[in-house]
């Protein structure tokens, strides 16, 4: 999934993942008539439960379809939180947890990295960018990846990451492990996940 920066600006927030997004330059809507506009209020919840649900979906990127199918499945649980089964699916996907990590700037970068191989969980590479990693499994960038351009500087990005609680990071050896499942409350949230089940339980 490409994201421009047309989507942050349309949804006024930065979800593309670049560090220079066009919204800090342009914080108006996309278009000819943009610049002179003012932001539509949105009055709906209903409304306000889209936009909830696209940002959602632009940040982690993922399409309609996978993000509804991990909403449905949390519902169909009967797990009694529906928010945490949500939450945890969405940052326990591998390439969510590559970039938590480190191992890449963005999200995107992310999925690139895991798609095209450069990624171990335990001691089997994973191309598939979905792929949920289970608590005490251990993430690597395979050796003979490492000397690759897409790790330069990587020693001094780690050695100043700062990690989510859930997740543990040793910078040496490059390699990080999901220690426990992931809390709402770890979870630096942009979003009200809340606002975006009730969108799919219509």
């Amino acid at each position: 999934m490409r994201i421009t920066c047309k989507t942050c600006r349309r949804l006024n927030m930065s979800v593309c993942g670049r560090v220079q997004c066009a919204l800090r330059r342009k914080p108006y809507a996309p278009g000819s008539h943009g610049r002179g506009q003012k932001r539509r209020r949105e009055v709906s919840e209903y409304a306000k439960q889209l936009r909830e649900k696209q940002i959602v979906r632009f940040l982690y990127g993922i399409s309609e379809h996978q993000f509804r199918a991990y909403v449905t499945k949390a519902l169909a649980s009967h797990s009694g939180d529906v928010v945490k089964s949500v939450i945890e699916a969405l940052e326990t996907r591998l390439d969510n947890v590559v970039f938590r990590l480190g191992f890449a700037p963005t999200r995107r970068a992310a999925r690139q990295l895991v798609s095209h191989g450069h990624i171990a969980v335990g001691k089997r590479r994973v191309f598939v960018p979905s792929y949920r990693v289970r608590t005490g499994e251990v993430i690597t960038i395979i050796e003979k990846s490492r000397p690759k351009g897409a790790f330069t500087n990587l020693d001094i990005t780690l050695k100043n990451q700062e990690v989510p609680v859930w997740l543990k990071l040793d910078p040496e050896k490059r390699t990080g492990s999901v220690a426990t499942l992931p809390v709402a409350e770890d979870v630096v949230r942009l979003y009200d996940i809340k606002s975006i089940v009730e969108y799919y339980s219509r």
